[in-house]
């Protein structure tokens, strides 16, 4: 039996989850990795599984009838893998935890004090926290005594200057905690620490913007491997346009459809998070390989509206870090779909990119010329390592303390 690290990332519909062998360094790749879908949702949810050779370990459907439909898939996915026992003995976990708030700039070991701390910062991700937290409250009851660690996908930007986590509000309310957070910091952070394997010393610590592009989406800038900006603010919600998510609009907008639409905050809510987007512009699909696919019009305007949004963005950060080095491409949809990227590459050329079209076509990792002054790169991420190699660090940290807590 090997000592294993399980990952669990537990969102509003799904929970997708990693098994790592334990090492020095952590293997990047996962023996296990899998997710449980439609969680909560109409119909029966669904766990899909394979093993590292990619080989399906399971694709069935599942039946939460529980009150509780998060912990009876938690339930579940443990009562799954102790079908493994025998291989592995899981004696970490790490989860993916939304927000951070100001307080928490690193991974932390979860006790009862942390996880109520964690609860109190549910009002500023209504919609990902208390599904986050759900999982690490399942979990530390399914794994009693086994260590449990928060991973933050806010901690990243903390490293931002305090004038870009401000928004222009009275002072009273920014105390309050509302200011620019940024989110998907965990694939940043795991971007950051491979770009060096990929640029000079001089372009990785230099003036970087990556592109996490998904059904989430937001972008980052960085210097010096840090983050100086990010698109997305207070909530996931702000910034680029994404699968159902609007992505930055007038406040005004908001204030029309409340006065003249009779929309209340859960409607506005709905809106903002499930209607909108690439989703609602096309009125075909979130799903950007769809919209790729089809020949109706609509899908193309809303590729190219995600497409617009990416370039403005792009310009905005570059001039919040003082011009570009590199341009990265990474998440679902910037890992996988060329013609987005050319889109956008193509229409930076006054930024010093000149793009390769045949690389790209190609999926190549660089899709620049050699000849271009800015680098653009497609490169993986990997948010479940990330979470793997905190909870080893910090499993090793409390090890070695002289309480050993």
């Amino acid at each position: 039996m090997a000592d294993a690290l399980l990952t669990l990332n537990a969102g509003s519909s799904s929970i997708k989850f990693a098994l790592f062998r334990c090492g020095h360094p952590v293997p990047a790749q996962p023996e296990i990795v899998g997710q449980i879908d439609g969680i909560g949702t109409a119909g029966n949810a669904r766990i899909t599984a394979q093993d590292k050779t990619g080989r399906t370990l399971d694709d069935s459907n599942l039946s939460l009838t529980d009150a509780h439909p998060h912990r009876a898939a938690i339930d579940h996915l443990v009562h799954w893998l102790r079908q493994y026992e025998a291989n592995w003995k899981i004696v970490g976990v790490g989860h993916r935890i939304v927000h951070g708030g100001q307080e928490y700039s690193q991974p932390i070991l979860i006790d009862d004090a942390t996880v109520a701390k964690l609860k109190a910062f549910i009002p500023l991700a209504p919609l990902h926290q208390p599904h986050n937290l759900a999982g690490v409250e399942a979990m530390r009851d399914a794994l009693p005594g086994v260590p449990q660690i928060a991973c933050f996908d806010t901690a990243f930007h903390r490293s931002q200057p305090a004038i870009a986590q401000l928004f222009a509000l009275p002072r009273r309310i920014t105390a309050q905690g509302v200011r620019r957070y940024g989110f998907h910091g965990l694939s940043y952070e795991y971007i950051a620490d491979v770009l060096p394997e990929h640029l000079t010393p001089e372009q990785a610590n230099g003036r970087v913007i990556v592109a996490h592009l998904g059904n989430g989406a937001s972008m980052c800038a960085m210097l010096g491997l840090k983050s100086q900006a990010t698109t997305m603010g207070f909530t996931a919600v702000e910034g680029l346009m994404m699968g159902t998510r609007t992505g930055a609009i007038d406040p005004g907008v908001l204030l029309y459809l409340m006065d003249y639409a009779g929309m209340d905050a859960k409607a506005l809510t709905h809106l903002l998070y499930k209607e909108s987007g690439l989703l609602g512009v096309s009125g075909i699909s979130q799903d950007m390989r769809e919209l790729l696919a089809s020949d109706q019009p609509e899908a193309q305007e809303a590729i190219d509206l995600f497409c617009y949004r990416i370039v403005r963005e792009i310009g905005s950060l570059a001039a919040a870090i003082g011009g570009l080095d590199a341009l990265v491409f990474t998440g679902g949809i910037g890992e996988r779909a060329a013609p987005v990227r050319a889109a956008v590459c193509q229409k930076l050329g006054w930024l010093g990119i000149a793009f390769d079209a045949a690389a790209n076509l190609n999926d190549a990792t660089r899709i620049s010329t050699a000849q271009s002054r800015v680098t653009a790169l497609v490169l993986p991420t990997n948010e479940e390592w990330m979470l793997a190699r905190h909870t080893a660090e910090l499993m090793g940290a409390a090890a070695g303390s002289p309480s050993g807590a």
